[in-house]
């Protein structure tokens, strides 16, 4: 504990997770210092700008269905920005067209088949109608998605629906992704139901009862990427430390329970430390005090993809009405998805009615050949893709090529349980706590809510931390500041 008997932690990482830690550490009384090896804050959520309109590079819009993100936005001063998008329709660019996204289904699984018309064969449609007769398929403690869909009502939906929506969230594989991890709903429906459809049915009427109204994302006037400097600022002003270009190098647990945190020619003393690093960093920071815990972090996949971002004069560019259209990989095509990013979002919008801003998304786990490319490779392929789609033909005024190396972590089967023993490992070292997107969820709120998690996590371990260095015969430091 510090001199002044405030308990010091350090949050080693400035994401939007580890924004989120210091912040509720600070709401507890603690003394906070947030450690980036970077050289900005807010990790995937980037804002930028192109031909002079304000867009986002990284995420763009998160969950309003979940409080963490929105209830963040309005503590740090940002209620007035928060904007839902102007439109929620949306396409699927498959068969040879763009086709209306079909409306009553859970991230994919329809609860009727007349639900996904148009999107389907009539083979497709007719395979989903045999749910209701096929025996139980059961799921055991976790299946992939697309097996378990697929094994209900037929591959059809899973390549031309369940596949690009969860592509858009994990740039990963449906037939690999986790269903207990990744759609946790349909998983819990799944044991209790045999007919998928009905399960499906049953979440909706739930959600219609439970009046979940309103939009399901929202956004933020300058961008999502606002949110993660407003949260620092907000950390800053109540007195918390953050000092990026500053990498944490090695990680000791201490005799007496503290922590000693080196960070270049820094060394740190502290009663607790938040780990808010994606899996390879946090695997090499833990490998001295908790091997076990590195090791099964090292086995967590990650995926890379790059952001085409666009800019067009408006009076040369006709788009389709609607936020933007998903791609089936089925469809043999190079971009997985775009966004008519001012169609979407009315700020942006309103930053330059003379532009108009797209993005096209491109790279899959385990695609590797189309990030080789670069940058104007991606830009021409994504215009080509973009033709096709929408007959856009002109020339853009502007372009910009981000990449997310490693940016997504891959949820496979089994990973629910991968996670459990990682927490195990880490609660054999009282005062450590760990969060991020590769525990329990990829977008903001997730994110946030881990984060939450994790000081909680920490309020009993702190407790803990006091009583023995209240009581200096017990302890070899009777109280390690900095």
């Amino acid at each position: 504990m510090s001199a002044t008997g405030t308990q010091h932690v350090v949050v080693i990482g400035a994401g939007i997770a580890g924004l989120a830690a210091a912040h509720r550490l600070l709401d507890r009384g603690a003394r906070v210092t947030v450690l980036e090896a970077s050289d900005r804050v807010g990790g995937k959520l980037l804002p930028g700008e192109i031909a002079g309109v304000r867009v986002d590079l990284g995420a763009e819009s998160m969950l309003a269905r979940r409080p963490e993100a929105v209830g963040l936005a309005r503590e740090v001063g940002l209620a007035d920005r928060l904007q839902p998008p102007s439109t929620a329709t949306a396409s699927i660019w498959t068969r040879g067209a763009l086709r209306p996204m079909p409306k009553g289904h859970v991230m994919g699984v329809p609860g009727t088949a007349s639900a996904l018309a148009g999107v389907l064969s009539d083979e497709g449609l007719a395979r989903i109608e045999r749910d209701a007769e096929l025996p139980r398929t059961e799921v055991g403690d976790d299946v992939a998605v697309g097996e378990y869909v697929a094994a209900r009502l037929g591959r059809e939906v899973v390549d031309r629906l369940v596949e690009p929506l969860l592509g858009g969230v994990y740039a990963g594989d449906a037939y690999r992704i986790s269903l207990r991890s990744a759609v946790p709903q349909l998983y819990q429906a799944a044991r209790t139901h045999t007919s998928l459809t009905e399960a499906v049915r049953e979440i909706q009427a739930k959600a219609a009862a439970n009046q979940q109204t309103g939009p399901v994302f929202m956004g933020i006037a300058g961008g999502i990427g606002s949110l993660p400097l407003a949260v620092a600022d907000a950390v800053r002003a109540r007195g918390g430390e953050i000092t990026t270009g500053t990498p944490a190098t090695e990680l000791r647990r201490e005799p007496g329970g503290t922590w000693r945190v080196t960070a270049g020619e820094r060394t740190l003393h502290v009663d607790a430390v938040v780990l808010a690093l994606p899996a390879p960093a946090a695997a090499r920071l833990l490998a001295a005090e908790s091997p076990q815990a590195a090791a099964e972090l090292r086995t967590i996949a990650y995926a890379s993809m790059a952001l085409i971002t666009l800019a067009y004069r408006r009076a040369e560019t006709r788009l389709p009405d609607g936020s933007g259209f998903l791609v089936p990989p089925v469809d043999g095509r190079t971009i997985k998805a775009s966004t008519f990013a001012s169609n979407k979002w009315g700020w942006i919008a309103d930053e330059d009615p003379d532009v108009i801003v797209l993005r096209t998304s491109v790279g899959r786990h385990g695609e590797t050949e189309i990030l080789r490319r670069d940058d104007a490779e991606l830009v021409e392929v994504s215009r080509q893709d973009l033709k096709e789609a929408t007959g856009l033909d002109a020339t853009p005024l502007a372009t910009r090529v981000t990449r997310w190396d490693d940016g997504l972590p891959q949820y496979p089967v089994g990973h629910h349980a991968r996670v459990a023993r990682i927490r195990e490992h880490v609660s054999r070292l009282p005062g450590l706590a760990v969060c991020g997107a590769q525990y329990d969820g990829v977008g903001i709120p997730a994110c946030i809510a881990s984060a939450y998690a994790a000081v909680d996590q920490l309020r009993g371990d702190l407790r803990g931390v006091e009583e023995l260095t209240a009581h200096p015969v017990q302890s070899l430091h009777g109280g390690a500041g900095e």
